[in-house]
């Protein structure tokens, strides 16, 4: 599939105003529709309360130039030095135009700000997209387990180590 010229977005923090469509982006993003058996979505209905009263976990929203919230990303930190990227979603009609990497950089960077080792992140085998803008940011798969027939891949991201790609000027 050929990439197509890039959107320009602002990626900025949630607000309450956001609500209805984060809630969207993530139904979106369900495979076949459905919550996996290992997703609440507690985190979606309670964003204020899961990303934003600790100053260990965030979520963002990609906003194109009409003022349209397109994409969303999440960082959630559980152990020390350790970030999980949570959340990533782009409108199905804005993949692939750099939206998703634009987010990604952003949890990345507020990890290494927050002197993160380590970023984690998983996704389900059907994600094609998702698992090739993961292989461009140089993350590595370290598992794979089946959750109700399907394969569960996870990924880490070592900050700190020599073949990450450069960090784009913002």
């Amino acid at each position: 599939m050929s990439e197509l010229p890039p959107i320009p977005v602002e990626v900025r923090t949630y607000e309450a105003r956001d609500r209805d469509v984060v809630k969207k982006l993530y139904a979106e993003g369900l495979i076949g529709g459905h919550r996996a058996p290992n997703d609440t979505g507690l985190d979606i209905d309670d964003v204020q309360g899961a990303y934003l009263s600790s100053p260990n976990n965030h979520l963002w929203v990609a906003e194109n130039q009409q003022g349209e919230v397109v994409g969303m990303i999440g960082v959630q930190i559980h152990r020390d030095s350790e970030g999980e990227i949570r959340r990533l979603r782009v409108r199905q009609d804005h993949r692939r135009r750099g939206i998703g990497a634009r987010l990604l950089e952003t949890a990345i960077k507020w990890c290494q700000d927050r002197g993160c080792l380590k970023v984690t992140l998983d996704t389900y085998m059907e994600r094609e997209p998702a698992l090739q803008l993961f292989n461009k940011f140089k993350f590595k798969h370290s598992r794979t387990r089946d959750v109700s027939g399907k394969s569960l891949l996870y990924f880490y991201l070592d900050l700190y180590s020599q073949d990450r790609p450069a960090q784009r000027a913002q």
